[in-house]
Order: structure tokens, then C-alpha cells, then sequence
């Protein structure tokens, strides 16, 4: 089975963040998204923040303040753009993927193989990059290796109980029957793909 370049599959996914976000407005920072007690403004500084820390965590850094919610100033679209240029920096360095990444967040202590741990930095953008357009009321679209290999990482994520611990990343799944592989993404970690703001 060949290895999934997950760094070249999370550019993909940063890059489309990227592009919703450089269109958003200050008017629209005070929308719904599809994250429970967001604003968009309250997402982006949520992918901001976990693009700085999954960068330091890419050179070893295991500092929990580094996962510290940042204020995006200003001017947030071009912060959250900054945030998201310097990750696709920090994960640009030759090996990046052999290292291995404290990720104080998942618990005290815990290191992941970079690869893995640059997966979850991608399923991340799949689905925030869906929560943004929702929330702008446009859509997103991906290539077929990225969706691919986002239903491989969604498969993976447990449903139940877990689901509804505190803490939790993700809601309990939605049920979803749909042809569209993005919307089955989503769903299965706890979106509703017909979400409306």
C-alpha cells in the first residue's frame, strides 16, 4: 500500500482555507458557522491557534501556551492567513513527517509520529475549510486524493459514547445517506451537511 503524503494532501486543505478566508469581511465575523457557539470570527482564531501550535509541535516545541487562543487583531482574515502561511512553512521542512510532534492537547506528554500527526492537522482543514464556506454561504470543493484520504482519516475516528464526552473534538455523527463524499465526511464527524446559517 503507498504511503499518504499527508503534507501535500493538509497544503491542499490550508490553501482552500485560505482562499474562503481572504473573502471574508469584517461584517461577516459575527456569522453562524456549523461549530457549536461559534462565530466565524470565534472559528477562524480556532484554526489560527491550532496552525501555530501544530507548527511548534512540528520543531519539537510542547509549550501548552503555544495552544493558547490567539486574537486575531484587526484585521482577522489576514491574521488567520498569516497563521495558515506559517504552518504550510513549518510543514514545507525537509523530514517533517519523520518527526515527531507533542500535541499537549490530545494529554500530557503525548507525542504522535509526524505523519499521523499532520492527518489530524488535515481532516481539521477538510472540515473547518466546509465550516467556512457554510458559514459564507458558498461551497468548498477538493480533489479526489484529498477526499480519499479524508474518508480514510474519518473512518478511523471512533463514534459512541466517546463522542459525547466532555472535551470531545467532534459531535456524535449525524446519520447521512448522500452520494457527495465531503457532505459523508462531515456528517460522520458530527455536521449536518444541509447546514443553513
Amino acid at each position: 500500500m503507498p504511503t499518504i503524503d499527508y503534507v501535500a494532501l493538509d497544503a491542499e486543505a490550508v490553501r482552500a482555507s485560505i482562499e474562503l478566508v481572504s473573502a471574508v469581511t469584517a461584517d461577516d465575523l459575527a456569522r453562524p458557522t456549523p461549530c457549536r457557539a461559534w462565530t466565524l470570527y470565534g472559528l477562524l482564531a480556532h484554526m489560527a491557534t491550532q496552525h501555530y501550535g501544530f507548527a511548534a509541535a512540528s520543531r519539537g516545541e510542547s509549550d501548552p501556551a503555544v495552544w493558547k487562543l490567539v486574537d486575531l487583531g484587526d484585521d482577522p482574515a489576514k491574521a488567520y492567513v498569516a497563521s495558515a502561511e506559517h504552518v504550510l512553512a513549518a510543514f514545507g521542512e525537509d523530514g517533517v513527517a519523520e518527526r515527531s510532534f507533542p500535541l499537549p492537547e490530545f494529554g500530557p506528554g503525548l507525542s504522535f509520529p509526524g505523519a499521523q500527526a499532520i492527518s489530524f492537522h488535515f481532516i481539521d482543514y477538510v472540515v473547518h475549510s466546509w465550516d467556512v464556506a457554510k458559514s459564507l454561504g458558498v461551497t468548498v470543493s477538493f480533489s479526489p486524493e484529498v477526499l480519499t484520504a479524508a474518508r480514510g482519516v474519518t473512518d478511523a475516528i471512533p463514534t459512541g459514547d466517546i463522542r459525547t464526552a466532555p472535551g470531545t473534538p467532534f459531535a456524535a455523527d449525524v446519520p447521512w445517506s448522500g452520494d457527495d463524499v465531503l457532505d459523508g465526511i462531515v456528517a460522520h464527524l458530527g455536521r449536518n451537511p444541509d447546514w443553513k446559517a
